[in-house]
Parts: C-alpha cells; structure tokens; sequence
C-alpha cells in the first residue's frame, strides 16, 4: 500500500539530487549580471546580422580517457546493452569550447592536459582570429583564467589600445582581478567580455551544449588513448556542425532575486 500511496503523490524517496542553495550577498548585482547575460542573447541575431559575435565559453575538465577491458554487447530483445564493469584508466583531457550563440556552432575547440591561463587566451586569440576585425562579446563564469593577465594583453593587443597596462598585484589594469575584469568587460573595447553571477553557469549556453557532448559520446564510449579521445572528441564536434548545429532557443529574461 506504501507503494501506491507515494506513486500516488508522485514521490520518489529513494531518489534525491545534489543542489545549491546559493547565497548572494549583493541581490542587485546578481539581478544586473543576469540580466546583462540575457540582454546579451537577445541582441545576439543583431549583433549578427551587423557582423559581430556573440559567443558563450567555458572549460570541461577532467574528461576520463576511459577503456572498457571488454567489448561492449549489443542490445538484443528482452536485453539490454551490456557494458563491461572493469576498465583502464589512460588519463584526462580538457576541452576548452566556445558555442556561438546565433549559429549553433563549436568554434575553434582546444582540447589538451593543462587549462592554464596561457591555454585559455590562446583559445580566445584562435577564435578572434577567424574574423580578426570583428566585433566579439564572449559570455563566460567568473574563473580566476577568465580575469588573467594574458586574457588583458590579448584584448589590449587586437584592439591596439595602449600597451601602459601597469604591473600584475601593483599597479594599473594588471594590479588585480577585479581591475582586469573592468577593462575585460569596457564595453567600448571591439573585444569584450560579460560574466555570469557566481553560481549561474546555467546561465552558460555552452553548458547546454557539454550535456549534449557527454549524452552523444563521452557517456558510452571507450577511449584507447589521450590522443584517441581527443581525436573523438574533435571528430564529433565537426560532425555536431556540419549536421546537428543550431541556437538554443533561450526564453528566460531574468527576473528580481528576492531576499
């Protein structure tokens, strides 16, 4: 009877899920930096049609280079697909991927072993480079890589702004996180940057697109090598373009977050 009655009220005590509660110590900013990242997706099919960019970016890290010991066995009638329980550990990739928010494409993906500072402004110089003149907004979480030093002289370079960018913990745009983040995010820079609120990467379209990643390949798979899951990871990523690449259709416009 227990049964009927908790499928009754549509309970499931035998599940639960892992959340945050988050909390936000200045309810106004978070309301403002949420409604500047969706402000940002709704310009996005103008920004466009004018010839600029809208990109949403992020890092996916710790992808497991994992190698069933045995064949995966095919589903069959009245039996599932069998997967083998034990499996060889060849390491772990990061994918540095940027979705562009009015196309539905992966441009310019990094995958590799580090995720360093470096790593990350190179990535953004790969992608500025496909249109070098372009007006680029990239839409990214609040990661201390996000705010660098190499992300300032990147912008300061193709942006030819001036190169007097102070000393890193000193002085000038260098000095701290919260300086870079200002020039980073001057809206009048070609290049520029918009962060989500701590604790929203739900805000991140290119989350969206990582679930679509781990369900199409990585959940199933089974990777010989490093080099052979990122070849897989590359391979899939053009075949997502060339057939299955479209915008998210993004309806939330935010709302007031009350205390």
């Amino acid at each position: 009877m227990r049964g009927v009655f908790l499928k009754e009220a549509d309970l499931k005590p035998h599940l639960f899920r892992y959340w945050l509660n988050a909390k936000y110590e200045a309810p106004e900013t978070f309301n403002e930096q949420v409604t500047g990242v969706c402000e940002t997706y709704a310009k996005a099919p103008t920004a466009h049609e004018e010839g600029g960019h809208v990109v949403s970016t992020d890092e996916m890290t710790g992808i497991q280079a994992l190698e069933r010991a045995a064949p995966t066995l095919p589903m069959e009638p009245g039996r599932p697909e069998r997967r083998e329980f034990e499996y060889v550990r060849h390491g772990t990739q990061t994918l540095i991927a940027s979705f562009d928010v009015t196309t539905g494409k992966v441009l310019t993906p990094t995958v590799g072993d580090t995720r360093t500072e470096e790593d990350f402004a190179e990535h953004i110089s790969s992608i500025v480079e496909t249109d070098p003149q372009g007006q680029w907004i990239f839409v990214m979480d609040q990661l201390n890589t996000h705010k660098s030093e190499a992300l300032v002289r990147l912008v300061a370079q193709q942006c030819d702004l001036p190169d007097d960018l102070g000393v890193k913990g000193k002085s000038g745009v260098l000095k701290t996180m919260e300086t870079r983040a200002a020039f980073l995010q001057d809206q009048t820079h070609r290049i520029r940057f918009v962060y989500t609120p701590k604790h929203a990467s739900w805000l991140n379209q290119v989350e969206i697109w990582f679930s679509i990643l781990v369900r199409k390949l990585l959940r199933r798979a089974s990777f010989s090598s490093k080099e052979n899951l990122r070849q897989r990871i590359l391979a899939f990523i053009d075949y997502f373009n060339a057939t299955m690449a479209k915008p998210f259709k993004w309806t939330y416009a935010g709302r007031p977050l009350t205390c």
